[in-house]
């Protein structure tokens, strides 16, 4: 449907998808608001307002929770800031439609273009607020100093990627079990408030509490963070290895989902709901 026939070269081609992914990143962030910009200073209100709440609460648990020398704000905006990455690209991915939306009806769009182009959208969105706040923070407040930059930047990239992966399995999933996908979507959200670390370390917890927290690949992502953060800390019980294998063949089966939900699509699918 809508279908006009062009004839171009590879790279013609790669230049026109690639103009197509960023009007379809700008589409989805001014999808958010109506103005980019106040999209943008939701979403810094938003982790402000989560870092106020777990800095009250550890304030009542404690300094020894951290187990960390090093300024305490910038422990905390470690585990938002890849706790909040992570989750928006999740329910932005899962809610991605599906291959008999009326987007999908026009030829030049496919569903990997707007894959890339929900992905980073929600990556420009977490960047431009975490530099905000980041640049804030060092001019009114102290001068922040990171470790290693490169290496925490990276955690940061890992942990969008993972939640983008995690994100396609609930989308391949939403065709046929929309009820399930939706319910094992906002589950793996609530789990994650509790069991991504972000308001403890990997080397401080051990033995039983070490097993409820290793297999969530946000958990290793935030704690090695931190060991690039921090000059004194060094993460002995996690592995980013491990979250980049996770992502990958999570990404893996929610591809094969998708494509198996291509060749099966129809308008009908809806018509019960």
């Amino acid at each position: 449907m809508y279908y006009f026939k062009r004839n171009q070269s590879l790279l013609g081609g790669a230049f026109t998808t690639a103009e197509l992914i960023f009007h379809a990143v700008v589409r989805n962030v001014r999808s958010q608001h109506s103005n980019a910009l106040l999209a943008i200073i939701i979403n810094i209100v938003q982790i402000l307002a989560l870092v106020l709440v777990f800095y009250t609460i550890m304030s009542f648990m404690g300094s020894r929770v951290a187990k960390i020398r090093g300024e305490f704000i910038l422990y905390l905006l470690t585990g938002v800031f890849l706790f909040l990455t992570h989750i928006k690209a999740v329910s932005a991915i899962a809610g991605v439609g599906t291959g008999n939306s009326p987007m999908m009806l026009h030829s030049p769009m496919n569903m990997m273009v707007v894959l890339l182009a929900t992905a980073y959208g929600s990556l420009y969105t977490q960047m431009m607020s975490i530099l905000v706040i980041l640049f804030l923070y060092s001019v009114a407040v102290s001068p922040i100093e990171i470790q290693e930059p490169g290496g925490a930047f990276a955690m940061l990239i890992l942990a969008w990627f993972t939640g983008c992966s995690v994100g396609v399995v609930f989308m391949a999933m939403k065709p046929w079990l929309p009820g399930t996908s939706e319910m094992l979507k906002n589950i793996y959200r609530r789990l994650n408030m509790i069991f991504s670390g972000k308001m403890f370390v990997g080397n401080a917890l051990g033995g039983f509490m070490l097993t409820m927290f290793i297999w969530n690949p946000l958990f290793h992502i935030i704690d090695q963070c931190r060991g690039f953060v921090f000059r004194n800390y060094f993460p002995r019980n996690t592995s980013w290895e491990y979250a980049l294998w996770v992502g990958l063949v999570l990404l893996l089966i929610g591809l094969l989902g998708i494509f198996f939900t291509r060749q099966h699509v129809s308008q009908s699918w809806g018509a019960r709901r």
